[in-house]
């Protein structure tokens, strides 16, 4: 009978644990930390198959991050005890989120810059992000919608109005980098931009701004009037 491959078929120098001691989180794929929190696999499968299944089925880390716990368990390899797992994962890096957001008032495309530099910091790919903000522009979470090249297709209004939604936010600053380090931004960042500003007039929500970072500088569609002309002044 042939054996089935587990994380201990790897040579050791290749395990998660090992290579997150060795080289640090950020060395690692979304798999590897997904199996390392789930910590061990099914009978005859191994948590890194479990992980990439997870992945496959909710098509991204974000959505994962948004399943319920019976949605989770709905997924061969995982039990009420991994779901619950994941769930606590996720939620505790919501709140911590919005622990170290606390008390920050946006009042520039300076202060969203502060905010979100360090999470954008290095990043191959582009990231899309939006600021939550309540009716005094105090920060109250910030979500991460999308990572790729940024066009109406990857993000969906749908989406980032859900995020502010639950947030119960009055206001959205739109923020995403580019990996080139020019800030000036595409037509596909216009339209989009544009795109969100209208269903947020619709929704009731505000775009205050679309920052886009670059290498050491930054471009505020609000600074250079772009798009949002008619939103409320932060």
């Amino acid at each position: 009978m042939e054996k089935s491959f587990t994380i201990h078929s790897l040579p050791k120098a290749e395990r998660p644990r090992e290579r997150l001691g060795k080289f640090g989180a950020e060395a690692l794929s979304v798999q590897e930390l997904l199996a390392l929190v789930l910590g061990r696999g099914s009978r005859g499968e191994s948590v890194i198959v479990t992980a990439q299944r997870l992945l496959s089925v909710f098509g991204s880390l974000y959505k994962l991050s948004q399943a319920s716990i019976e949605e989770l368990v709905s997924i061969k390899g995982i039990g009420p005890a991994k779901a619950a797992q994941l769930g606590a994962l996720f939620e505790l890096g919501r709140r911590s989120e919005q622990s170290t957001d606390e008390s920050i008032r946006i009042k520039s495309a300076g202060d969203v810059v502060k905010v979100i530099q360090k999470r954008l910091k290095d990043k191959k790919r582009e990231h899309f992000l939006i600021l939550c903000l309540n009716t005094k522009n105090v920060l109250i979470k910030v979500s991460n919608i999308s990572i790729g090249t940024l066009n109406s297709g990857l993000v969906h209004p749908r989406e980032v109005f859900k995020e502010a939604v639950s947030s119960l936010a009055a206001a959205i600053i739109l923020t995403h980098n580019h990996p080139s380090g020019d800030p000036e931004p595409s037509v596909a960042d216009i339209k989009l931009t544009e795109r969100l500003y209208e269903a947020g007039k619709i929704i009731g929500i505000d775009v205050l701004d679309h920052v886009i970072i670059g290498k050491n500088k930054y471009l505020s569609f609000k600074e250079k009037n772009i798009v949002l002309t008619e939103s409320r002044s932060q």
